[in-house]
């Protein structure tokens, strides 16, 4: 049984324990529910966005878009992803010479 699954186990079997950490979890997987009370949809539109950004379900539904990208919207997010990546691993490097250095003087 995967660890997933084993937490989701023992929320379902004894709901008071470890709910706080899975919370967001359970909501991805059942959903998010919002009350509108007293007829006001504004304010259960915006509660409903704090949920979804706070769980990470807005960032799952970017992930996931299925649009048409252009070609050179493909070069421009190759181009950014590869700055990424070289600035980070350039950023290890520094991080390990400056380990071994202070490894190297103790």
């Amino acid at each position: 049984m995967n660890p997933i699954a084993r937490q989701m186990w023992t929320v379902f079997r004894r709901p008071s324990v470890g709910f706080n950490s899975l919370s967001s979890e359970l909501q991805q997987w059942r959903g998010i529910r919002v009350q509108v009370r007293n007829n006001n949809l504004e304010q259960a539109l915006a509660f409903m966005q704090r949920k979804m950004q706070s769980s990470g379900i807005e960032w799952m539904i970017k992930r996931h878009q299925s649009h048409h990208l252009k070609n050179s919207e493909k070069r421009v997010l190759a181009r950014k992803n590869l700055e990424r990546r070289i600035r980070s691993q350039e950023i290890a490097r520094k991080l390990k010479s400056v380990l071994i250095r202070k490894v190297k003087g103790m």
